[in-house]
C-alpha cells in the first residue's frame, strides 16, 4: 500500500477542491468573452469594382466603384476619435416605462461599438434590461448613475471616450457633472459624439433661449429664476397663466401650470426643490404638440427622421400622452416651417449624434415656440425608429466614432446611403398604459 506524507496529502486534497468564486457586489464580468467583430465598413453590397477605402478615408457608401473613388476625395475629411474602449451611461430605472426605450437605444449603441472592434464597458443598474446581458458589453457594472459611481468606473477601467447620449436624463446629468468637477480631463477621458457644451446649453434653460434667439428662432416669453420671489415678480411681467419648467430634471419632474401667485407660489418651491434653475413662461396650453427627430453629423449633413404629434394639445408629458407618427393634422407648409427650423436649431447648437426637437404650435395661425431640444437619444427617438426602420441609436453611436451619414448604409433601402430621410409610408400610433390595480 502506497503512503503519502501528510504534507502531500494536504496538497492533494487542494488541489481536488473546486475553485471558490470571489463574489463581486458591484461588477458582473463575462467569463469567455468573444474576441470583437473586425470593424465593419459602410459599403453597399455588391460592390463594384476593386476599390476599397483607406482606414482614414471618408467613402460615400455606393455600389458604384467611381463614385467611391470621387467621394473619397471631396467628401470632408472628419477625423475619427482614436478609442479602444468605451464607457456607455445607461439610465438606470425610470417610472414611465422603466427604461424600456433607453435599453433599446442603449443596446444599439453597444452593438454599433462592438462592429467597429472597440471594448465597451456598461454602466446601469437596472437588471431589467437586454443591454446588461453579456452577449453586449464586455464589462456590465450594476451601479447608480450618479457622478461619484461613474467617477469611480473611469478611474478603475481608464477608457478612452464616454458615451452619455444613450442614458436619457440621468447619463447626461452626470456628464456635466463630471466635467465640471474635472474628471473627465483629468483621466483624459472624450466625449464621444455631442460635445458637452452643446449638453449644458441645451439644459440649462437661460442659455438655450438665448442661443436661439441668435438665430431668430421664437421660443416663449420666459425668465430663468432661481428663488420663489423671483418667480412671481417674473410671472407678473409676463402675466398669467404661466408655465413653470425646472431645468434638469426628469420626465417634466417639478414642471407645471400656475394661474395665480398662489399657485405659482406653491409650484417654484416644489421645483426649486428639485432644481436650482426654475424658467416661467408664457402659457401655451391647448396648442399642438409635435416633435421632430433629428440626426446631424460632424460634417454638418442633417437630416428630419421622423415628426410625430401629440393627440393631447400642450400641457399633458410626452410620455402620458398618445402621439401619432407622422403628423396627422399638419399641411405641407407648416411641415417644412417647422423642419427648417429644426434644422436650423440643431446646426446652431452643435449637436452630433441625434436629437429630438419639441414644437409648441398655434393651432388658429402659424405662431409657433420651441420648447425644448432634447440633445440626446430620447423615448421618442425608440418609437421613431421603430416606426421608419431607421436605426437612429445604431447610427448616433456610429458617427459618435467619426463616420458621417453619406458612407454610412441605408437601414431599409440596403443600397443607399442613411443620408436619406425615410419615406412617408407609415403611420404608428403610441398610447400610454397605467397600471391602475
Amino acid at each position: 500500500m502506497l503512503r503519502i506524507p501528510a504534507p502531500a496529502r494536504r496538497r492533494l486534497v487542494a488541489l481536488s477542491r473546486p475553485p471558490v468564486a470571489r463574489a463581486s457586489l458591484h461588477v458582473s464580468r463575462q467569463s469567455a468573452l468573444p474576441q470583437p467583430s473586425a470593424a465593419a465598413r459602410a459599403v453597399a453590397a455588391p460592390a463594384v469594382g476593386s476599390y476599397h477605402p483607406k482606414a482614414d478615408e471618408h467613402v460615400l457608401n455606393s455600389p458604384s466603384e467611381v463614385a467611391r473613388r470621387i467621394s473619397a476625395k471631396v467628401l470632408p475629411k472628419i477625423p475619427r476619435p482614436d478609442v479602444r474602449k468605451v464607457v456607455v451611461v445607461g439610465s438606470g430605472g425610470l417610472s414611465i416605462g422603466q427604461a424600456g426605450e433607453f435599453d433599446y437605444s442603449g443596446s444599439q449603441a453597444l452593438k454599433a461599438l462592438r462592429e467597429e472592434g472597440v471594448e465597451a464597458v456598461l454602466i446601469n443598474p437596472n437588471i431589467a434590461t437586454w443591454q446588461t446581458s453579456h452577449q453586449l458589453a464586455a464589462e456590465v457594472y450594476f451601479l447608480p448613475i450618479t457622478p461619484d459611481y461613474v467617477a469611480y468606473v473611469l478611474e478603475k477601467e481608464r477608457p478612452d471616450g464616454i458615451l452619455l447620449t444613450f442614458g436619457g436624463q440621468s447619463a447626461l446629468n452626470v456628464g456635466i457633472a463630471l466635467d465640471r468637477m474635472g474628471v473627465l480631463e483629468r483621466l483624459g477621458v472624450q466625449v464621444l459624439g455631442t460635445p458637452i457644451r452643446t449638453l449644458e446649453v441645451s439644459e440649462d434653460r437661460e442659455l438655450f433661449v438665448k442661443a436661439l434667439k441668435e438665430i431668430d428662432i421664437p421660443v416663449a416669453q420666459s425668465t430663468a429664476v432661481s428663488s420663489v420671489n423671483d418667480a412671481l415678480q417674473a410671472a407678473e411681467k409676463i402675466g398669467y397663466p404661466v408655465i413653470l419648467r425646472a431645468a434638469y430634471t426628469l420626465g417634466g419632474l417639478g414642471s407645471g401650470f400656475a394661474n395665480n401667485p398662489e399657485e405659482l407660489r406653491d409650484l417654484s418651491a416644489k421645483g426649486l426643490s428639485l432644481s436650482p434653475q426654475l424658467l416661467i413662461e408664457r402659457s401655451m396650453k391647448g396648442w399642438k404638440e409635435l416633435e421632430y427627430e433629428v440626426v446631424r453629423d460632424a460634417a454638418d449633413n442633417t437630416i428630419i427622421c421622423c415628426n410625430m404629434e401629440n393627440f393631447d394639445p400642450l400641457g399633458t408629458h410626452t410620455g402620458d400622452s398618445i402621439v401619432v407618427a407622422p403628423s396627422q393634422t399638419l399641411p405641407d407648409d407648416e411641415y417644412h416651417m417647422l423642419r427648417t427650423a429644426a434644422i436650423k436649431v440643431i446646426r446652431h447648437l452643435g449637436v452630433v449624434g441625434e436629437c429630438n426637437i419639441q414644437y409648441a404650435l398655434n393651432p388658429w395661425s402659424k405662431e409657433y415656440c420651441v420648447i425644448e431640444v432634447n440633445a440626446r437619444l430620447s423615448r421618442s427617438s425608440a418609437l421613431a425608429s421603430k416606426a421608419t426602420g431607421y436605426p437612429l441609436a445604431y447610427t448616433a453611436a456610429k458617427i459618435a466614432l467619426g463616420h458621417t451619414l453619406p458612407e454610412l448604409p441605408n437601414a431599409v433601402t440596403k443600397t443607399t446611403t442613411a443620408c436619406f430621410e425615410p419615406a412617408l409610408d407609415y403611420i404608428v400610433t403610441k398610447i400610454p398604459k397605467w397600471d391602475l390595480a
